[in-house]
């Protein structure tokens, strides 16, 4: 697949919809998902390629995953952000954690998704003008394992992403972060 991909059709009767994410099955099958929906869909592997589309033609709707090889989904969240704000900006993430949730909706993000996700529930997302007090509240402590996790994360948004400088800030070694790092915590989805 190329690095960028556009529909063809005339834009002024669907809206536009910038999906950006280095999985290209995933970003491929999505892509399909929302063109049934009516989107005109605009396809980038990287956050580089998508802000560089963005600058010249900034979308209306947004799909960014967070962890890409390159610049993070929270850079270019704020990138699209800046260029349009009434831009509807939705974070998809494998690894999700409240730091960058929270990150993310500071940054300019609308929602913030956890995969898998499925393209209804994306639709739904754009639509979200409020949050909801009515969800249901966990009464279950976070793990020790997902403490850890939720630490680093925020300890790693404050150093911008920095590996080394992270692990400088948590006295631990690089390597070790990088091992912490790759490891998915366990998840209580009544949190997230």
């Amino acid at each position: 697949m190329s690095d960028l991909n556009t529909d063809t059709r005339n834009s002024d009767e669907h809206p536009t919809l910038l999906l950006v994410d280095d999985d290209d099955a995933f970003l491929n099958a999505l892509a399909m998902a929302m063109r049934k929906r009516g989107f005109l869909v605009t396809l980038a592997n990287s956050a580089e390629t998508a802000f560089e589309h963005a600058q010249t033609d900034p979308p209306e709707f947004a799909v960014v995953d967070l962890k890409m090889s390159g610049n993070s989904g929270l850079v270019l969240v704020r990138q699209l952000a800046s260029l349009q704000a009434g831009t509807k900006i939705v974070i998809l993430t494998g690894y999700a954690s409240i730091a960058t949730a929270i990150e993310a909706i500071k940054l300019g993000a609308t929602h913030y998704l956890a995969k898998p996700v499925d393209a209804d529930e994306i639709v739904a997302a754009f639509s979200k003008q409020s949050g909801n007090e009515e969800i249901e509240l966990s009464h279950n402590p976070l793990s020790v394992d997902r403490l850890e996790w939720e630490h680093i994360q925020r300890v790693l948004v404050e150093n911008d992403g920095n590996i080394s400088a992270t692990a400088r800030s948590l006295n631990m070694h690089r390597r070790t972060l990088q091992r912490k790092l790759g490891k998915k915590p366990s998840i209580n989805p009544t949190i997230i």
